[in-house]
């Protein structure tokens, strides 16, 4: 029998055993055996009860809630009015002695001065509505950071999850490969300086090490992206998560099924980094207010008792105090309020502009590899299942070489990677589209 190796034949003896189990791990990697390798706890979880998961128990979703009731809080604070305030002396302290006093002794028990003022501070010019008001758009933008952490948060929940799904359908392909490239490996080992020269087994080892270095780094690539979805679900890192894909539900998702502009009027609507930049626009125009009305002093007013300090016994008074405001009219502050409308006017637009640019480009993206999709699906799979057959037909006959049959081992390897990236592209162009509308269209 001859085998090729880079083109070139060589004679090699290989063992009835070996053959029949190389075939036998061959027919089971064509059934998809799992790739797990069994390790333990094992999480299997589809996307609805993920997302529900994550809903559920995602902390910084949970900080973000409480930042809302924090904010809520502040309304509450600022509808307060100011407390009135209460003064009390009484004296002296230190004992006095002066014969040509009305008393010619007095300490704080005898002969003592008592005086009292009850104040009250009255805000001018509308303050207390003014933050009031502010005050309820900071509550109404700690929803918004909300929603806006939400729609992130689950863009990347989803993204992940179909990103391990189809990684682990392409480590399927390298558990299987490797498990078998090693059985050669022995076999060779075994027969090494009887049958076959050195150089044929170098040559089988090189392929097995390639193939368990793409493997290894394949793993930590899933390991990297399950970690951070375990994060965002709140699983124990000792869980192997492993995604359960509706696999003909996803082929039925088509970018036709909306028109662009139900999916502008919804981004338009819905995004809430936009509603965030409008509401930042408009706490800015009501602290532009509020800084204005600063410049207006307040009001204090104020009854007053004094028991014998005054030129009558038990005088007592009313006043009013305000400050006035010829040097310090809270200038700076205004006009830095005046310059953050400004800002958040430019971000604001910024925020607009790239609504459309942000839809159209994903509706594209979705257009694009939907059609490199079906470009594949309809006959790529069903023709490597049936050559896979052949290819055992003829090994099982010894009409192909060792060497041939990996040869389309490898090309078996590298096309299910290639039709795995790309269905997992198509998938996250359409869950680029969810996140841009911020409406789930295809869910």
């Amino acid at each position: 029998m001859f085998l090729r190796f880079n083109g070139q034949r060589v004679r090699e003896i290989f063992t009835f055993p070996a053959v029949l189990l190389f075939l036998m791990i061959f027919v089971g990697k064509v059934s998809g055996a799992p790739a797990s390798g069994g390790r333990q706890d094992t999480l299997k979880l589809d996307l609805k009860k993920a997302e529900k998961m994550f809903v559920d128990s995602n902390l910084l979703l949970l900080a973000a809630k409480y930042n809302i009731d924090a904010q809520k809080a502040l309304i509450l604070q600022s509808r307060l009015y100011p407390n009135p305030n209460l003064s009390y002396s009484r004296g002296p302290i230190i004992p006095l002695h002066d014969a040509q006093s009305q008393y010619p002794y007095s300490d704080f028990g005898t002969n003592a001065e008592s005086a009292a003022t009850l104040s009250q501070l009255v805000l001018l010019a509308g303050k207390r509505n003014k933050q009031i008001k502010i005050a309820e758009a900071n509550s109404t933008l700690a929803e918004y950071e909300f929603f806006d952490l939400l729609r992130t948060l689950k863009y990347t929940l989803r993204s992940d999850f179909y990103n391990i799904y189809y990684l682990q359908q392409s480590a399927h392909v390298y558990d299987s490969e490797i498990k078998a490239l090693q059985q050669i490996a022995d076999a060779y080992d075994t027969e090494k300086g009887k049958y076959i020269s050195e150089k044929e087994v170098v040559r089988i080892k090189a392929q097995l090490y390639a193939f368990q270095s793409e493997y290894n780094e394949l793993n930590n690539q899933i390991s990297d992206v399950e970690g951070e979805l375990k994060l965002l679900i709140k699983v124990k890192a000792k869980y192997y998560l492993v995604p359960e894909v509706d696999t003909a539900a996803l082929h039925k998702w088509n970018p036709d099924r909306f028109a662009i502009t139900t999916l502008l009027d919804s981004a338009y609507k819905n995004r809430t980094d936009l509603l965030i930049a409008k509401e930042n626009t408009e706490i800015n125009k009501l602290t532009y207010r509020y800084q204005k009305a600063l410049a207006v002093p307040d009001l204090t007013l104020f009854l007053s008792y004094d028991h014998q300090g005054s030129y009558a016994k038990d005088f007592n008074a009313a006043g009013v105090s305000i400050d006035l405001p010829f040097i310090n009219r809270n200038q700076g502050n205004i006009r830095m309020a005046k310059i953050m409308i400004d800002n958040t006017l430019a971000l604001q637009q910024n925020a607009e502009a790239t609504v459309e640019e942000n839809v159209t480009r994903a509706l594209q993206k979705a257009y694009t590899k939907n059609t490199l999709n079906e470009k594949i699906n309809a006959q790529f799979t069903a023709d490597f299942e049936r050559l896979a057959k052949e290819v055992v037909d003829s090994y099982q006959k010894r009409s192909i070489s060792i060497l041939d049959f990996l040869d389309f081992y490898d090309s078996y390897k590298q096309n299910i990677i290639q039709v795995n990236a790309i269905r997992y592209g198509r998938i996250q162009a359409f869950e680029d589209i969810n996140f841009y509308t911020a409406t789930n269209f295809f869910n």
